[in-house]
C-alpha cells in the first residue's frame, strides 16, 4: 500500500515488533513510537533538548537525513551514544525508509 511502511522496533527489554507507519502524516518518529504505545518520555516535546527519545538505528538508516548540529550536541552528552545513535524526535520517515530497524535507548526517568 502506498504511503505505508513497516519498521521494526526493538524495545529496551529486547522484544521486537513490526509496526505500520503512515508516511503521509507530519509526525516525527518519536510521535509515532509514542502513538504505538512505546514508553518514550519525550520531556522536551521534540525539541532535541533532552535525549529521552534516543534510539539506535540497527538497519536501513542510509536514507535518513544527516543529524543537525543541535542533535549531535545532545547525543554527545549521552554515555551510550554511538555512531548509529539518533533522536527519534528529529526524524520524519518517508516511503524510502521501509524496513527500518531501530532499538529504543532513551531513559525512562
Amino acid at each position: 500500500m502506498e504511503n505505508i511502511i513497516n519498521i521494526t522496533v526493538e524495545d529496551r527489554d529486547g522484544t521486537t515488533q513490526t509496526i505500520e507507519v503512515p508516511t503521509d502524516i507530519n509526525l516525527s518518529l518519536m510521535e509515532i513510537l509514542k502513538a504505538s504505545e512505546y514508553d518514550i518520555l519525550a520531556t522536551c516535546g521534540g525539541m532535541a533538548l533532552c535525549a529521552t527519545c534516543h534510539i539506535h538505528i540497527l538497519n536501513g538508516g542510509d536514507g535518513l537525513p544527516a543529524a543537525s548540529d543541535q542533535e549531535l550536541d545532545m547525543l554527545d552528552t549521552l554515555p551510550d551514544a554511538a555512531t548509529e545513535s539518533r533522536l527519534a524526535c528529529q526524524l520524519y520517515l518517508t516511503d524510502d525508509h521501509d524496513g527500518l530497524r531501530l532499538k529504543i535507548k532513551g531513559t525512562l526517568q
